[in-house]
């Protein structure tokens, strides 16, 4: 399936499990109001951010309860300040607030990874290093979370076990050596780009002579990345990888790599303080 169609499968599919998973068969406490009464509210940022999650709240709304309209002052990837309105939302006020936990869990937790990414990205915008995520993500959001690392500024790596060859240290054992499992992997699809980790830079001299596309430098040290920048010449890509944080960033993109894959941009996630005020109530 092509990534944006994917995306899009994935926009409804997490709507429909977030409103199954905390409205059940119904929203008991949203029976004490009034059917027909109305309400408008606004979503406010406790604190900057980039934002990020707006077509999967559409869609969760939408699911919900078509009536309710929502007014979007922001889009995907802007920086919103602390204590700004970012959504207003205006409808039936039971849907209004039974979609309230759903809809800021979402922008809580994408809108955390994408101003995450941000951080990491300014720190290293005058290198062109090009910061990427991993498969390191949070059960049910692989597709959500790396929209929001592009959303920060970041890159995707692979997306699943299927988009990309990543021969690591077991892979290497089984099949027998380096040059062995790139050979085999450019049988199995010529097409996809071949990733070797390596974690000395007598492996790196392997997998050069195998016509690796990207090789992963596993917990290099700092002279050792530079010594690997040397030596590759830009015969494949290098990826920095293990252990990088914002102390040791800015350090690692120093030494001439072309890539550094973070972890933390997608597991280690601080969720964006959000909420949500009524600030009007009618009957119609």
């Amino acid at each position: 399936m092509h990534y944006y169609e994917a995306l899009a499968e994935d926009i409804r599919t997490s709507a429909a499990r977030l409103l199954a998973e905390d409205v059940g068969p119904g929203d008991i406490t949203a029976q004490l109001i009034p059917e027909r009464q109305w309400a408008t509210a606004r979503v406010i940022t406790r604190e900057d951010a980039v934002l990020c999650g707006v077509a999967w709240v559409d869609e969760l709304y939408r699911r919900l309860d078509k009536r309710v309209i929502l007014n979007w002052h922001a889009a995907d990837g802007d920086a919103i300040a602390a204590d700004s309105v970012f959504l207003e939302l205006e409808g039936p006020a039971r849907s209004v607030m039974t979609g309230e936990r759903a809809a800021l869990n979402l922008l809580q937790t994408l809108s955390g990874t994408a101003t995450r990414t941000r951080d990491y990205v300014r720190q290293v915008a005058d290198t062109g290093v090009r910061l990427l995520d991993t498969r390191k993500t949070l059960p049910g959001m692989r597709l959500a979370q790396k929209y929001a690392v592009t959303c920060g500024g970041g890159h995707n790596h692979r997306i699943g076990l299927y988009d990309a060859f990543l021969i690591k240290e077991n892979h290497i054992a089984a099949c027998g050596g380096i040059a062995a499992a790139v050979k085999e992997a450019r049988k199995i699809a010529r097409d996809l780009p071949v990733e070797v980790e390596v974690e000395s830079l007598d492996e790196l001299a392997q997998a050069l002579e195998a016509g690796a596309d990207v090789i992963m430098l596993d917990n290099f040290t700092l002279d050792d990345m530079r010594e690997a920048v040397r030596l590759t010449e830009k015969r494949a890509t290098l990826e920095a990888s293990g252990n990088v944080s914002e102390a040791t960033l800015e350090a690692i993109a120093a030494t001439g790599v072309d890539c550094i894959s973070i972890g933390a941009l997608t597991k280690d996630v601080k969720a964006i303080d959000l909420s949500m005020r009524v600030t009007q109530v009618a009957t119609r």
